[in-house]
């Protein structure tokens, strides 16, 4: 059974999703994250995928895609880049808070 966090609706975890699990937690057909699997747009190509589980890091991302369709009428390719570009904009934060400045 998956933890969830009850106000953040996040994985608080190290469980994994399967694909309707995944698709549930987004608000989305289960369709819709195979159709971006299969473009390369979500998920990693790690092993979990093969066997259709998804990690906290892959909720986080396909929530991020699909507000960026929905709310901005992105492409899929689209707001997978939106998303590439936001996961950087964090590690870089995160890079620069652990070296003090």
């Amino acid at each position: 059974m998956v933890q969830w966090d009850i106000i953040n609706g996040d994985l608080i975890d190290e469980a994994t999703l399967t694909l309707e699990e995944l698709a549930r937690a987004c608000s989305v057909e289960t369709d819709w994250v195979i159709e971006r699997i299969e473009s390369g747009l979500l998920a990693d190509g790690s092993p979990y995928v093969s066997s259709w589980r998804f990690t906290s890091h892959d909720l986080t991302r396909a929530r991020r895609m699909y507000r960026l369709e929905r709310d901005f009428e992105a492409a899929p390719e689209l707001a997978a880049l939106a998303a590439d570009l936001i996961e950087e904009n964090q590690r870089l934060k995160d890079r620069l808070r652990a070296a003090g400045v």
